[in-house]
């Protein structure tokens, strides 16, 4: 009785120090993804150097690795900012970061969490950066200039945000809104110029046309001027003949039956229709 006891704690003994290797062999190390950094912390002190991806061996019981995702992350946040000739300017932006993977051990000590940065890094830092950027433009370059008011905005909140370990990948303006003043304004003006671009054009037509009849005149004055040099000319009364005739074929009218012409016959023939003579006696 007394060896079956002896070897029922034996046995026991040996599970708990099996337990206790496998426990500290598994707390000896810490494996680390991809996308991850971690920071070794013993008896609550973070280790200098992060804990990049693999395998790495820590002190069993007395340390702690904190794991951080250094992959690209997304946040949006709301802005607002003045222009430069004081109009109310705000915004929303998709903020697309990730932390320095090199700098999680500085991210630990002084922020802790990826909610802590973002709430009290990302977010205040866009405030800034958007007031530093909307500073240097008007209210109507915003508009006219989207692009370089965005390239501002991206150079300011890069520039902040490193120094915390926050690396900016890209930045989207989600929405840009300005005061309904100032957008009734901006309509009223648009409103103004396509009228005033209607009545260039309307201008420019009247002036179109006005050259037009100048050229139409200009024209016939021409056209009568060689004629009246053609009718001067030898056989120019031949010519003034021909038209007359022409002129009276295409009237619709009957050819008279009699041309009286002779040298004291008129420039134009004498036309007598012995038809109509008949026909009033």
């Amino acid at each position: 009785m007394k060896n079956q006891y002896a070897q029922n704690i034996q046995a026991i003994t040996i599970g708990i120090v099996l337990a206790l290797i496998l426990l500290l062999g598994s707390s000896s190390f810490v494996i680390i993804n991809p996308g991850e950094a971690g920071v070794l912390s013993i008896l609550g002190k973070s280790r200098d150097g992060a804990l990049l991806e693999g395998i790495h061996i820590k002190p069993p019981l007395i340390s702690k690795v904190d794991v951080y995702d250094v992959t690209v992350q997304k946040f949006e946040v709301p802005a607002k900012s003045a222009t430069r000739d004081l109009q109310d300017l705000t915004g929303r932006f998709a903020i697309n970061f990730r932390l320095d993977p090199t700098q999680v051990v500085t991210i630990r000590r002084t922020q802790g969490s990826l909610e802590n940065i973002v709430a009290k890094i990302i977010a205040p830092q866009t405030q800034e950066s958007f007031k530093i950027a909307g500073a240097k433009k008007t209210a109507e370059e915003s508009i006219t200039q989207r692009s370089a008011l965005k390239e501002d905005f991206d150079n300011a909140l890069s520039g902040r945000l490193e120094k915390y370990g926050v690396i900016v990948i890209d930045t989207s303006v989600i929405d840009l809104n300005f005061s309904t003043d100032f957008a009734k304004a901006v309509e009223e003006k648009q409103i103004a110029e396509q009228r005033a671009q209607r009545a260039v054009y309307i201008a420019r037509e009247a002036e179109q046309e006005a050259q037009a009849d100048i050229n139409r005149a200009q024209g016939r004055s021409e056209a009568q001027r060689l004629l009246a040099e053609t009718l001067k000319a030898q056989g120019g009364e031949l010519v003034l003949q021909k038209e007359a005739i022409q002129a009276w074929r295409e009237g619709g009218a009957q050819m008279p039956k009699v041309l009286v012409l002779g040298k004291d016959a008129p420039r134009v023939p004498f036309l007598f229709n012995l038809g109509n003579v008949e026909g009033d006696s």
